[in-house]
């Protein structure tokens, strides 16, 4: 998803995309193990993309 569609999400799909995204890095994680990753970058995406999730959802705790 692009920056600004994620920011138009609310509380609650933000939540649940973030969920989601945490369970495919834990999928990713172990493909890396077993050593299966087409895109070894895919991991830092991910992570970074989380993050921002993290940041959007903590933002609207605070209102």
């Amino acid at each position: 998803m692009k920056k600004k569609d994620i920011k138009n999400l609310s509380y609650a799909e933000l939540v649940a995309k973030r969920d989601e995204l945490s369970r495919k890095y834990m999928d990713l994680r172990f493909q890396m193990v077993v050593g299966h990753v087409d895109n070894p970058l895919q991991k830092r995406n991910m992570r970074r993309e989380i993050a921002r999730l993290n940041t959007l959802i903590s933002a609207k705790e605070d209102k």
